[in-house]
């Protein structure tokens, strides 16, 4: 489970890249500009998906992250933000790679936001956080593909095969 998990962090990784090479192309403006999205703008729905990041790798690891709201914006500029995205990204495969796999189907106990215990197992949140992630990323490459007629293709299989050619090239 760990070896899917890792892989879903590289993806992960992968398409944040895309993501934020295509974002470094928009003017100011339209970066910034509230476009009905449900985090407003390219720049808050970047900045809601590296926060939850935050708010669920401080969990699994005990460095914990007081999520002050859905809709901070942890970085004024696109330039820190995309530094921040870049580092946690590696974070995100450090913490994933470093867990042991019985631990990643154990219970997992948290606190939610609003200050109520939760358990789950801990695979369960892994699959909730790329899931998070894949649905916020789809609504930037709406926003991309509304500013700029194109987005760059996010395909998982896409990812995953260049992995597995990889992987067995002789």
């Amino acid at each position: 489970m760990k070896d899917h998990f890792t892989r879903l962090a590289r993806y992960n990784q992968w398409a944040n890249k895309q993501i934020y090479e295509a974002a470094a192309l928009l003017d100011k403006e339209d970066y910034f500009a509230d476009r009905r999205a449900y985090f407003k703008s390219m720049h808050g729905t970047l900045n809601h998906l590296l926060a939850v990041d935050k708010l669920w790798f401080g969990r699994f690891t005990g460095n914990l992250y007081a999520l002050p709201s859905y809709d901070v914006i942890l970085h004024d500029t696109f330039g820190e933000l995309r530094t921040a995205r870049i580092a946690f990204d590696e974070h995100i495969i450090d913490v994933i790679q470093a867990m042991e796999e019985a631990d990643i189907s154990a219970p997992f106990h948290w606190v939610m936001l609003n200050g109520a215990p939760f358990i789950s197992t801990l695979d369960r949140c892994l699959t909730q956080i790329f899931n998070h992630q894949t649905h916020h990323r789809g609504q930037a490459h709406t926003l991309l593909s509304q500013l700029t007629g194109a987005a760059p293709p996010l395909d998982f299989f896409i990812r995953m095969n260049d992995d597995f050619i990889e992987e067995f090239e002789i």
